[in-house]
């Protein structure tokens, strides 16, 4: 029974000890204005520490800028040149209870000193529909925890990478975006952005920093829209066999109305017999095949022909 009753004076005793720490921790009659600095390295900075109360001394302790104690009711931390990463400034004050202190959050940045981007393990042109990957290196970039790394597509927007090391200290990082090119990308322009967010405190818009642009180049086959196309004969109507695609692509055409090679993509129809001419693109990628089918005019029926049959049908019934 007795050990019990010392067991619960023991823990009633701690109990009041650890509120009266944390109610005297967040009591300490400091303000400090700012509360928060976000300072470039080697910029300068000043925050003053002022009291709510009475006091016996106050003064900044700081491994830079540090102020001796003092009866004045305002002292400022200065520093012209801020270079310590790690620098930790309190401000603290002896009045009628025990010293209390208030700590100064100093985050010191530095923007890249380059960001440039490259194709892993690639060089020349892309194949359509495989998998490449693209480097984005960072280089002595703080802190980089703050650090954003923006993937663009020309100005579109396709990707982001945030880092959670917590070293203060500049670093080099790198991010990497997977790519798988069709032909749609052929020509596309890639580049990426490092962004350092650092709060409301920080430098506004949020200094960044961009790399130069990656011109893709995708090589891709020839692809008609259509693999048949019927036209009617006239001076003004061609075969016209031309597709997009990466290289250039060469033409050849097959039929029994053609007594020569042709390389050419266009076929002139004003010199050509009705019937079907078969063209076939091909470039190193492969090969697409297209039909086109020549007709005469004569062969569809016109709305005069249409015309002239009616009546004579209508004719012939009226007779009969």
């Amino acid at each position: 029974m007795l050990q019990h009753f010392f067991g619960l004076f023991y823990l009633l005793a701690v109990s009041q000890l650890l509120s009266f720490t944390g109610s005297h921790a967040d009591e300490c009659p400091l303000q400090l204005n700012p509360q928060r600095v976000v300072v470039k390295y080697g910029g300068s900075v000043s925050v003053d520490c002022s009291p709510s109360v009475p006091h016996k001394g106050m003064g900044w302790e700081a491994s830079e800028g540090a102020v001796s104690m003092t009866r004045d009711n305002l002292i400022t931390w200065r520093v012209s040149e801020l270079r310590e990463w790690d620098i930790q400034p309190s401000c603290y004050i002896n009045y009628n209870k025990p010293q209390c202190s208030v700590n100064l959050p100093v985050t010191i940045y530095k923007t890249p000193d380059s960001v440039s981007i490259s194709t892993v393990n690639h060089n020349g042109p892309m194949m359509e529909r495989n998998q490449y990957e693209l480097q984005c290196d960072v280089l002595n970039v703080a802190p980089v925890q703050y650090l954003t790394v923006n993937w663009y597509k020309g100005q579109t927007l396709v990707d982001q990478t945030n880092f959670t090391d917590t070293i203060k200290t500049p670093v080099s990082k790198t991010s990497k975006l997977l790519i798988r090119p069709d032909r749609a990308d052929d020509g596309a322009q890639y580049w990426c952005e490092a962004k350092l967010e650092l709060g409301e405190e920080g430098p506004q818009p949020p200094p960044t920093a961009p790399s130069e642009t990656l011109n893709v180049e995708v090589y891709y086959k020839p692809k008609h829209s259509s693999s048949t196309e019927t036209i009617i004969k006239t001076k003004e109507v061609s075969l016209n066999c031309t597709v997009k695609a990466n290289p250039a692509p060469t033409y050849s055409w097959q039929s029994e109305h053609l007594r020569e090679t042709i390389s050419s993509s266009v076929l002139l129809t004003s010199t050509l017999s009705s019937g079907t001419y078969n063209c076939t693109a091909t470039n190193s990628q492969g090969s697409d095949f297209k039909e086109f089918i020549l007709k005469s005019t004569g062969s569809r029926p016109t709305f005069w022909n249409v015309l002239i049959f009616s009546q004579l049908l209508v004719a012939s019934i009226i007779v009969t």
